[in-house]
């Protein structure tokens, strides 16, 4: 199935389209294109995919002045089939094409029925083509043919053998060379089994060596350094504080901590007597003493106890070997990770140990520095400044990114392991094995190598189906031959008569001749047998009309869709079947249309007429249909969607909506439209309503008057309450008709009145 059309540069009036995917085909696909806008290019360029035939697209390169964009470049065209397949015409070929697509149009009639008005020798033998192709593609010419080219095949073969590259395949000859799958991850894997490669040949030094270590940093309990820093004795008494406070003040700087050790010596005396431990004086008159007693007692010394633990702990956690143990630890890591990334993925190891060591110092300095105040005078409440803060929060950086790195290298401790237990039972030579399998696979898919492996798949390809044909052409051909036109000539009659065609075909049969074979057939008109040419008298020329022709074409195209075995697998492209086409045999086009879409893979109908279009989407199966539409867009033409439900709904229709939709919500903006719509919905009604009363070009006024004669004369054709309602609402809707009002453009419209005049209408137009 046809999908989406990608691309079209320089073909016809497409200029360099690259329609999205709101344009995507269905089962049922319509195209509306104008006239002149690029159907019939279109419907070419899908022949050209079905033929493979680059000339087709070539002859329709765009014409375009020397400094248009793309002005020098060659047709390119991107079409997305059969399951996201991308069928690419470049450099004047398809890389490859689409043969289950089948066309109907001009190209089709002239080339298999007609030119012009005549039937010549050439259509002819088209035509035994044709007969015979749904089945056996001409089997009665092609078996020599098949013979021979089976043998260009075949020489063809070696010479795309050539020139595959012997060193991509290595040992592995061409076939399975060629057929090779494509892997998607083929450099992964590469790199892996080098890697497995590689770890074989080591098994010796990766049993060796470590695995990953953990990673870390102290951190700075900031919280309970804050809580010692505030803690003081709120217990002592307050005057012996303030005496002993008023001292130290005297004393200066480290007083305290000096009176404090000379109290201790003090206590620790075993003398009787208090003496002092400075000019060993007597101290028992001294006031003072008592005082200090009280200041530095236990809980005094406890605390200064305390704030020296929490100083040395931190001073232990960060001294310098602790850092210099950090340094080492990182310089193994990388030293690990060098080792174990020729094996494995590792994470990157970017740790510049000199800033943190940096970071390290900023935030222990100050902390100890401020413990070691603290020390000196602890009962003053004290606190972390803002700087050392931060200066502990960018070292926290580093630690929680020294972390992270710690558990991503930790858990590449398995995969080591799984390393280790491979290099240990590794088989070289089945490894090297792999990885030339691999390297292989990967050369298979390069452009260039690759180009050359599908042209030789697509040669080989072509030679089976050749054989195909030749084989099915030996044994079938004579069979086929003897019963095919019978029933071809069958189908067309049965295709006539669903047409409504006024005439038949007889004697449709094969001849032999010096040309070639061919096929002949009578069109049968009022029982009389008229010849295709004829020197006098009746003949296909003279008897046929345009539309004649054109439907025996349509039917020569169904009935060789019937003799195709691989129907449900066709794509069918029709282009304008009602091209010269009687109106009375539109419908049962639609019909045959809708039948066929059930009976193939995708229908692709394309046309100037949008009323047809409509009426076959009206029909078609809502799950599996799409519209597009070929239009212009400056010089060039586009493909874009084509909202068939907007052009399928009659100007009634629009206008009873419009006027629907003022009474549900009023829009002065839309006022005069809608008053203007009012007689057209009233005409529309009477028309349908009263065909024999009221018929086209009757007006509503002498159709009114109409009704009060005939209600005057006791033959009414409205009742007298309808008549009275018709007379009102024509004099309020004629004020907004230049026919009756010559100032209706500025009529004034007062919106109550409107609405009322809305409801009256609608109410009257559905009266049975």
């Amino acid at each position: 199935m046809i999908e989406h059309i990608q691309l079209i540069r320089n073909v016809g009036q497409f200029d360099n389209v690259s329609p999205g995917q709101q344009t995507s085909f269905s089962g049922m696909t319509l195209i509306y294109a104008e006239n002149g806008r690029g159907k019939t290019t279109f419907a070419n360029l899908l022949r050209s995919l079905s033929t493979n035939n680059p000339t087709l697209i070539e002859e329709r390169k765009r014409l375009r002045s020397s400094t248009a964009p793309h002005a020098n470049a060659d047709p390119h065209i991107v079409v997305q089939a059969n399951g996201q397949q991308s069928f690419i015409f470049q450099n004047g070929a398809w890389q490859t094409h689409l043969p289950e697509i089948a066309i109907f149009d001009d190209h089709f009639v002239v080339e298999n029925v007609y030119s012009g008005v005549a039937v010549d020798s050439g259509h002819k033998q088209k035509l035994h083509e044709l007969i015979l192709g749904a089945q056996g593609i001409a089997l009665n010419e092609a078996l020599k043919g098949h013979i021979s080219k089976i043998e260009e095949h075949n020489r063809t073969l070696k010479t795309k053998e050539a020139a595959i590259p012997a060193k991509a395949r290595g040992a592995m000859n061409v076939e399975d060379f060629c057929a090779l799958h494509q892997n998607p991850n083929i450099d992964d894997e590469i790199q892996q089994a080098e890697r497995n490669l590689a770890a074989s040949k080591d098994a010796d030094p990766i049993n060796k060596q470590g695995e990953f270590k953990p990673l870390s940093l102290p951190a700075f309990d900031t919280a309970e350094i804050e809580a010692i820093l505030q803690r003081d004795l709120p217990g002592l008494q307050v005057k012996a504080t303030a005496r002993v406070k008023q001292h130290l003040e005297k004393l200066g700087k480290g007083a305290e901590s000096w009176i404090g050790e000379g109290m201790q010596k003090i206590a620790d005396s075993s003398d009787d007597e208090q003496r002092c431990p400075f000019c060993d004086q007597e101290l028992k008159d001294s006031d003072i003493i008592a005082h200090y007693e009280t200041y530095f007692s236990e809980a005094y010394t406890s605390l200064k106890q305390a704030i020296t633990e929490i100083g040395k702990s931190i001073a232990d956690a960060h001294k310098g070997e602790i850092q210099s143990a950090f340094e080492r630890a990182v310089s193994e890591a990388i030293q690990n990770g060098e080792f174990w990334r020729k094996f494995m993925d590792i994470p990157a190891i970017q740790v510049d140990t000199a800033e943190v060591a940096r970071a390290w110092k900023e935030a222990r300095e100050p902390i100890l520095e401020i413990l070691r105040a603290k020390l000196a005078s602890p009962l003053e409440k004290m606190t972390l400044s803002e700087d050392v803060l931060e200066a502990v929060k960018s070292y926290d950086g580093y630690r929680e990114a020294i972390a992270g790195l710690s558990s991503s290298l930790i858990e590449c401790n398995d995969p080591i392991k799984a390393v280790k237990e491979k290099a240990a039972t590794a088989n070289v030579a089945t490894l090297t094995a792999d990885l030339n399998k691999l390297k292989t696979i990967k050369a298979r898919f390069e452009p260039d190598v690759a180009t050359h492996c599908d042209a030789y798949l697509a040669e080989k390809n072509e030679k089976k189906k050749t054989e195909v044909k030749r084989d099915k052409a030996k044994t079938d051909l004579e069979q086929y031959r003897a019963s095919i036109f019978a029933t071809y000539q069958q189908a067309i009659n049965d295709y006539l008569g669903k047409f409504n065609a006024g005439f038949r075909l007889d004697s449709v049969s094969a001849q032999n001749n010096r040309g070639g074979s061919s096929c002949t057939y009578n069109v049968l008109i009022n029982n009389v047998s008229v010849p295709l040419a004829s020197n006098n008298g009746p003949s296909f020329r003279n008897t046929m009309s345009a539309g004649d022709r054109n439907t025996l074409a349509l039917a020569f195209f169904f009935a060789s869709l019937d003799q195709d075995a691989g129907l449900a697998q066709k794509i069918v492209v029709i282009d304008d079947p009602m091209t010269s086409l009687d109106e009375h045999r539109s419908l049962a086009t639609i019909q045959e249309v809708r039948r066929l879409a059930q009976r193939v893979q995708q229908v692709i109908l394309l046309s100037h007429s949008k009323p047809f279009l409509c009426q076959v989407w009206e029909g078609a199966d809502k799950t599996a249909r799409a519209a597009l539409h070929i239009i212009r867009s400056g010089q060039s033409s586009i493909i874009d969607t084509w909202d068939v439900t907007q052009d399928c709904i009659t100007e009634h229709d629009k206008r009873h909506a419009l006027i629907q939709q003022y009474l549900n919500q009023s829009d002065q903006s839309k006022a005069r439209e809608v008053a203007t719509a009012l007689r057209y919905v009233l005409e529309a009604f009477l028309r349908v309503a009263y065909p024999a009363n009221f018929p086209p070009g009757k007006m509503l006024g002498p159709f009114h008057g109409e009704c009060v004669q005939a209600l005057a004369a006791g033959n009414p054709i409205l009742k007298q309450a309808d008549a009275d309602e018709l007379r009102s609402l024509l004099d309020y809707a004629n004020k907004f008709h230049h026919e009756t009002n010559p100032a209706y453009a500025t009529e004034s419209i007062n919106d109550q009145e409107l609405v009322n005049h809305c409801s009256r209408t609608i109410a009257f137009t559905k009266k049975g």
